[in-house]
């Protein structure tokens, strides 16, 4: 019995049409966003995190979580303790997620850590531990990136390894670049009323882009 084989080889447009296809592949992989459940109507977003969570600088009706609950149309619950480090936010959010129960926690935190020159290790434990205490209650985060106070006005890289480890939606910018707006602050750390907003609409922005809410 003759067993036939196959010795022609591939025209060069096929194997050429197969390499497109998977480097298109691969970039979609690579460039997918991680996502966030969409948001019910009734879903609860809790704001955690310290002075700029609070909204110091600015009247209460003008704090970031005030401004996103009006764009979004979401109750937004403000759970910002002014000069709390990372440490006590991770000590309090147990309570703070259990009492509230949100769909989605805003997770902005380490200003306090970095102004006391504190472990950029530690902050990145606390805050790996407090997204840990929200998945494990079936909560969804969001971080936020919280810049340095120094000439460069930027995050440091802590944030966005974060994100990638964790596979978080990070909102990387707005804090920086309300930082460096003189007309947007209130003092040399904090967001005036115009700030805050800003703020506000840059998360509402991101919420859309990652799903969570049209």
């Amino acid at each position: 019995m003759k067993v036939l084989t196959m010795n022609k080889k591939l025209p060069m447009s096929c194997i050429a049409a197969l390499l497109a296809g998977f480097f298109l592949l691969l970039c979609l992989s690579c460039s997918r966003q991680p996502s966030l459940p969409p948001l019910a109507a009734d879903a609860v977003i809790l704001a955690f995190g310290d002075s700029l969570t609070f909204g110091t600088g600015a009247q209460p009706g003008q704090s970031y979580p005030a401004v996103l609950a009006r764009l979004v149309e979401r109750r937004v619950v403000n759970a910002g303790v002014p000069g709390e480090i990372s440490l006590q936010g991770l000590q309090r959010l147990p309570g703070v997620l259990d009492e509230v129960q949100p769909a989605l926690l805003l997770l902005c935190h380490g200003g306090n850590d970095m102004l006391r020159h504190l472990s950029h290790d530690e902050l990145r434990s606390n805050l790996r531990a407090m997204v840990g205490l929200a998945r494990s209650r079936n909560i969804a985060v969001m971080l936020i990136a919280v810049p340095e106070p120094s000439l460069a006005v930027k995050a440091p890289p802590l944030y966005a390894e974060l994100a990638k480890e964790l596979g978080l939606p990070l909102e990387a910018k707005i804090l920086a670049r309300i930082e460096r707006q003189r007309s947007l602050k209130s003092d040399h750390i904090h967001p005036n009323a115009d700030g805050y907003y800003h703020m506000a609409e840059a998360l509402a922005q991101a919420l859309r882009k990652h799903g969570a809410i049209k």
